[in-house]
């Protein structure tokens, strides 16, 4: 299978949630049970740097996000059940989970908010991030929920706001990347630019 990205333009870039990331591209445990999809890896890290030299907005939700920290030379808890005190481990959809985001955070700003009611269905997330990325939300293990570039227009999140867009906070994320993805497109733009 052919992993090459097509040359066909894209205005910005969802990498969704899904199955674990292999251990051998954050220098994780090969000997641990993982549920991983090698083909998926392969593919959507080719998509994340095709998305990073062509400077477009990226959203990584869930695994996704911890894929944008890989590509940049983050590192992982493989599996975080051990480090939960405070929060329960249990998968849902519904927001139970609560995260609170840095006070002047660029996803403070778009959420419009610093406390954020969230769902969760990972076992793994962030322990070091990678070139320019910030951890800017935490949950009550001080476990990082969200991160976002210091000089790109990125945003990673561990919980599922596709499945939570009833919440204004949640749905402005994906408004957020639209309005990344025509602010960028406008700039690039020679007729946008008076030539």
């Amino acid at each position: 299978m052919s992993h090459d990205v097509p040359k066909s333009t894209i205005d910005a870039l969802v990498v969704g949630g899904g199955d674990d990331i292999s251990p051998e591209h954050y220098d994780g445990d090969l000997e641990a049970p993982v549920r991983s999809d090698p083909e998926r890896d392969a593919l959507e890290i080719a998509w994340i740097k095709h998305a990073l030299e062509a400077k477009l907005p990226i959203l990584g939700i869930c695994r996704g996000a911890q894929l944008i920290n890989v590509v940049l030379g983050g590192k992982l808890h493989q599996d975080l059940r051990n480090l939960r005190q405070l929060t329960y481990n249990r998968p849902g959809l519904l927001p139970t989970k609560q995260v609170q985001l840095e006070h002047h955070s660029r996803m403070a700003m778009v959420c419009k908010q610093e406390h954020l009611r969230v769902n969760s269905l990972h076992h793994q997330a962030v322990s070091s991030t990678g070139r320019s990325l910030r951890i800017v939300g935490r949950d009550l293990d001080n476990i990082a929920q969200g991160f976002e570039s210091e000089d790109k227009a990125i945003i990673g999140v561990q919980w599922h706001p596709e499945y939570l867009l009833y919440l204004p906070s949640q749905l402005r994320l994906f408004r957020w990347l639209v309005t990344s993805a025509q602010s960028s497109q406008a700039q690039k733009s020679p007729a946008r630019r008076g030539f």
